[in-house]
C-alpha cells in the first residue's frame, strides 16, 4: 500500500449495487468531489463529474447506479456508464469515460491511493 494512501470508508460501507461512498480529493483543477462503489463483488472509484456535461452524477447523495443496478447513471441527462470501467454505454456521451481514481480494498477498508496524475 502508497504511504501517501487515505482510508475513504469500511469496505461494509458498500454493497453490491448500492449507494457509493463519496469524498473529496485534489484533480488538475483543485478540490474535486469523487465516489466509490461496489460491483459484482469489485470496488471502482471516479471523480463524480459527467462526461457529457461537468455536473455531478448522484441523483441524491450516494445514489449513482440506476433502477437495474447495472449501471451508473447522470441524474442530470442520464448518461449511463458501466461501472467496472467508466465507459459511456448510452445518453448525450457514448465513448467518454468518467475519470478514474485510484483505490485499494485490504484489510476491510476502502483506500484512496494518491492524487491522479495529468497530462
Amino acid at each position: 500500500m502508497a504511504d501517501d494512501a487515505r482510508v475513504i470508508c469500511a469496505s461494509s460501507a458498500l454493497q453490491d449495487g448500492g449507494k457509493g461512498v463519496r469524498f473529496r480529493m485534489r484533480d488538475a483543477g483543485g478540490e474535486a468531489p469523487a465516489f466509490a462503489v461496489r460491483f459484482r463483488g469489485q470496488v471502482y472509484a471516479y471523480i463524480n463529474r459527467c462526461a457529457h456535461v461537468p455536473v455531478e452524477l448522484d441523483w441524491t447523495d450516494g445514489d449513482f447506479f440506476d433502477y437495474s443496478k447495472l449501471y451508473l447513471i447522470c441524474a442530470t441527462h442520464g448518461a449511463m456508464y458501466l461501472p467496472e470501467s467508466g465507459l459511456c454505454v448510452q445518453g448525450p456521451c457514448p465513448g467518454k469515460r468518467l475519470q478514474s481514481v485510484p483505490i485499494e480494498e485490504r484489510d476491510g477498508q476502502i483506500f484512496f491511493l494518491k492524487e491522479p496524475h495529468h497530462v
